[in-house]
């Protein structure tokens, strides 16, 4: 059909031949497969790197229990299709429930109005964490915090909805273009 094919390929799809991939809990549990339950995606293969050259705590920390831990937190089909869901350092932890800055993201981005976004974890005394989004708006558009809020109601679930919005001139990047998280969290941070 051809909706499976698409989601099909908005996967990463399959392990390579030799390469084992298994999506692993925080106990290093490994998570059933069935595209729902999320977990750290953890490889083993003899293609996978040693460790990090002359850092032997992260090497340690990377290879637990004989995987290597990615930092990708993803899900696996019935079928071995895998799904990159979000960074590790990127998930955001509100009331207990992992919510992942992307799918919040990819809400935010259906505004006409937005031209980039970027969703980052404010600390929070009650929630542990809160999703916070900073954006920025296309050229001659205006948007305010309610709007945009009420905007993701519609799509997300409450607990998901970000309980800040920062209107921004722009987003500080690497030289790839990736926008830098790290900074915004670092700039932020004062903010919850």
């Amino acid at each position: 059909a051809p909706e499976a094919d698409v989601v099909l390929r908005s996967t990463a799809g399959m392990p390579l031949p030799g390469v084992q991939i298994e999506i692993l809990d925080e106990r290093n549990e490994p998570q059933p497969h069935d595209g729902r339950n999320a977990g750290e995606i953890c490889v083993r293969s003899n293609v996978v790197t040693a460790g990090y050259w002359k850092l032997p705590d992260e090497t340690a920390r990377a290879m637990s229990g004989g995987w290597f831990h990615t930092g990708d937190i993803g899900v696996m089909d019935e079928n071995g299709y895998l799904t990159i869901v979000d960074r590790k350092k990127d998930i955001i932890v509100t009331g207990g429930e992992n919510v992942a800055s992307l799918e919040i993201e990819k809400a935010i981005y259906e505004h006409p109005a937005v031209f980039e976004c970027a969703v980052i974890a404010l600390p929070d005394a009650h929630w542990g964490e809160i999703p916070a989004a900073i954006v920025v708006l296309k050229p001659g558009h205006t948007l305010d915090e309610p709007a945009l809020i009420a905007h993701c109601r519609r799509l997300l679930a409450n607990f998901k909805v970000p309980k800040s919005v920062r209107f921004v001139e722009s987003l500080p990047k690497g030289g790839t273009g990736k926008i830098l998280k790290r900074e915004l969290r670092d700039q932020y941070a004062g903010y919850a």
